[in-house]
């Protein structure tokens, strides 16, 4: 299925987009806040994609539940251990998980700088009990609008040396990167990677934006960049990697046909494309199951798994003595 002699590596997967539907559940019961339904086995639809939806925003409702039984900072800790855990008990070696502090603190009107110092307070009691490397990618969600993405970023420039990149997510048709220029000047400034969802909802030309005006060493999905020859040539010749979620792909409706994904396309041009999960808890999947889909739907040789695996390691945000470490770790655990 996958290389044990290659580290198990997710970069593109989102801690607010993998609240268990249990915890969720029993939040909502904690804080007596209301679901649409009174029995659990009836609530998984509401919270998780039962086949696939029409676009992206049907696709983000069902992370609504999710944030909005986050009531106190000690539950944003909470979710924030349990990704640790779940990525533990996924056999995953190295994550960066990434989230949105202003979507998890807006319900319930918690400080945004203080989600982000909840989220590493989980993230660092989850390291100490699990043996999985865990990194942390702040996102600014572009659907509440560019001054809501200045608090956000406000908030998470406050830990900064606990954050590796920011990412922009959310709607990306209606919320162009042209809009937050300034925002992402403030990360460069900041010395942060940058890693930009384009190409999901938006063209070619979203991708081009993001790289040549935001920064983007990595896109998130980047599904559209293979229409664009030219493109593709400029990643490949730049190193601008690729985080390809298959299932999400297809889930979102970006893709109608999986066996048609392009992630193909992208090897074939010389992109430094990888595999990873997006929303493990709201699609039902986790990692191997990438792969799994890799192989059985889109005939991947064991030769071309190896190398989606070595493009993670190569695109992640880790220092060349810490990759060398992990791959190291990575050999030793598997002997």
């Amino acid at each position: 299925m996958f290389s044990k002699e290659q580290p198990l590596i997710d970069l593109h997967r989102h801690l607010d987009g993998n609240i268990r539907p249990e915890t969720t559940w029993q939040l909502a019961q904690q804080h007596g806040i209301e679901l649409p339904v009174n029995d659990f086995p009836k609530f998984i639809p509401f919270v998780q994609i039962q086949n696939s939806e029409p676009d992206l925003l049907s696709f983000l409702k069902k992370l609504d539940w999710g944030v909005a039984v986050l009531k106190t900072l000690d539950d944003c800790k909470r979710i924030a251990f349990e990704n640790v855990e779940d990525a533990y008990r996924a056999g995953i070696d190295y994550a960066e998980l990434r989230f949105s502090p202003y979507y998890m603190a807006m319900t319930h009107n918690l400080p945004v700088a203080d989600v982000v110092g909840a989220v590493i307070d989980g993230i660092e009691a989850g390291v100490k009990q699990y043996p999985v490397k865990i990194n942390l990618i702040g996102i600014l969600s572009r659907t509440f609008g560019v001054e809501k993405c200045q608090q956000e970023l406000t908030g998470l420039l406050a830990h900064k040396n606990k954050i590796v990149a920011i990412d922009l997510a959310g709607d990306e048709y209606n919320y162009p990167g042209e809009m937050f220029v300034d925002h992402f000047a403030q990360v460069t400034n900041a010395g942060l990677h940058i890693t930009i969802h384009a190409g999901e909802a938006g063209d070619s030309a979203s991708v081009w934006q993001a790289i040549k005006g935001l920064g983007a060493e990595r896109i998130g999905h980047g599904v559209a960049s293979a229409q664009d020859p030219e493109l593709m040539a400029y990643m490949a010749a730049n190193n601008i990697s690729i985080e390809s979620c298959l299932t999400s792909n297809y889930q979102t409706g970006t893709v109608n046909n999986l066996a048609e994904h392009p992630i193909r396309t992208f090897l074939e041009h010389g992109v430094n494309v990888f595999l990873n999960t997006d929303d493990p808890a709201v699609q039902g999947i986790e990692l191997k199951d990438e792969f799994k889909l890799a192989k059985s739907l889109l005939n991947f040789s064991d030769s071309e798994i190896v190398q989606l695996q070595k493009n993670a390691l190569d695109a992640c945000f880790l220092s060349g003595a810490e990759k060398k470490a992990l791959q190291e770790t990575t050999l030793l655990k598997n002997k």
